[in-house]
C-alpha cells in the first residue's frame, strides 16, 4: 500500500498512509485514488470491479478488504 501510494502522491510521508484516513486526505484526486486501486489491484491478482471500492471509508478498511479479496 505504502509504496505504490508513494509512487503516484509522491510528497506524502510514508508514516501518514494508514489508520482512517482517506486517500483524499493524503491529497488523492479521483484520478489517483483509481490508479491507487488499479495497481493495488493488479499487484494483488485480484479481479474485484472497482465499483466494489466507492463505500471503502478509509485505508484500513481498504487493506482489509483487498486481503479478504485475494483470499477468496
Amino acid at each position: 500500500m505504502r509504496e505504490v501510494v508513494r509512487g503516484i502522491l509522491p510528497g506524502v510521508p510514508e508514516e501518514l498512509i494508514g489508520g482512517r484516513r482517506h486517500l483524499k486526505d493524503l491529497g488523492a484526486d479521483s484520478v489517483d485514488r483509481v490508479e491507487i486501486i488499479a495497481t493495488l489491484i493488479e499487484r494483488i491478482g485480484i479481479s474485484t470491479p472497482m465499483s466494489e471500492f466507492s463505500d471503502i471509508p478509509d485505508i484500513d478498511t481498504l487493506v482489509d478488504f483487498l486481503c479478504k479479496e485475494q483470499r477468496r
